[in-house]
């Protein structure tokens, strides 16, 4: 601060401390012209109303003087009387180092733990897992949704079940994470013909009980032989090439018919993107380890 602004603040802050304490002294002495009836003379409501005059209360005198100390208070000991430092010698750079300091004492020690323990493990600290919910929310949630239960329509999988594409140990979370993934689910339209597909779909669909036309899916079933290479002949997946399970009520683009339908005439592409270059290996590990909580039972709802 040059020398002209600061005596600019300290004339100021002087002119506004002599004033204010000069009204502590007048003010309740001050003599007002009064009525005999001890009103000011002002009314309003044609006279139904009158302004009264009384003496301020001792406690807000108190109360009003105490706030007055304090700030001189403040001014002495902390910046603001122009130039002055302050006899504490506070500044807010210095007290943003030191913070700073204190975080990173903090993180170097759970960096530490992170890169020791197994994401089993550390989807048990919650310390870890506080950790891994940011970088989740800054890099995972635009896709998944930021309480992680996914997105049909981009065809980002529910985290918080126990349904897994690939295995959900925390190994397997961790190198998607890393080298990221992409299925490939190919069209059969041309090759089956729309009434092959809507039987196939049809076929599908019994395979978790949901309602379907039976028939249909009598027709649809011999279809099947051709996805049984992947998703397996009993239809309940393969977590080797991410081959849903379609025994179960979970969809990973949606369970209607219609969806069923556009999923075996057109095939699917999702892409999961690799953050090897975006995140460090510890961001990774307390990210999998986030993830693993949301459907192990581990306290990461609030962490």
């Amino acid at each position: 601060m040059s020398g002209f602004w600061s005596w600019w603040v300290m004339i100021l802050v002087v002119v506004n401390l002599g004033i204010t304490f000069f009204l502590f002294l007048w003010g309740p002495r001050a003599k007002v012209p009064t009525l005999p009836d001890g009103t000011t003379g002002h009314v309003w409501a044609h006279g139904a109303l009158r302004e009264g005059m009384n003496r301020l209360p001792r406690w807000w005198l108190i109360m009003s003087f105490s706030m007055y100390l304090i700030g001189v208070i403040y001014l002495v000991k902390y910046p603001g009387f122009g130039a002055h430092e302050g006899s504490l010698a506070w500044t807010s750079s210095g007290e943003l180092a030191r913070d700073r300091a204190s975080n990173a004492t903090r993180l170097a020690a759970l960096q530490q733990r992170i890169s020791q323990g197994t994401i089993e493990s550390l989807a048990g600290d919650r310390e870890v897992l506080a950790f891994g919910q940011v970088q989740f929310r800054d890099n995972c949630a635009a896709c998944h949704g930021r309480d992680a239960r996914g997105n049909p329509q981009l065809g980002a999988p529910n985290l918080t079940d126990a349904d897994w594409l690939r295995g959900g140990d925390g190994n397997v979370i961790l190198t998607d994470i890393l080298d990221g993934l992409t299925g490939a689910m190919p069209a059969m339209g041309e090759q089956f013909g729309e009434q092959g597909v809507e039987n196939l779909a049809n076929y599908v669909l019994s395979l978790s009980g949901a309602p379907h036309d039976a028939a249909k899916a009598e027709a649809g079933k011999a279809l099947f032989t051709v996805c049984a290479a992947c998703h397996g002949a009993d239809g309940k997946g393969n977590q080797a090439v991410g081959a849903p399970n379609l025994t179960d009520s979970i969809w990973l683009y949606g369970g209607d018919l219609e969806t069923i339908e556009t999923t075996i005439r057109d095939g699917r592409s999702g892409v999961m993107p690799a953050w090897r270059h975006r995140l460090t290996l510890n961001d990774a590990r307390a990210t999998a380890a986030y993830v693993y909580s949301l459907s192990h039972g581990h306290p990461a709802g609030n962490p």
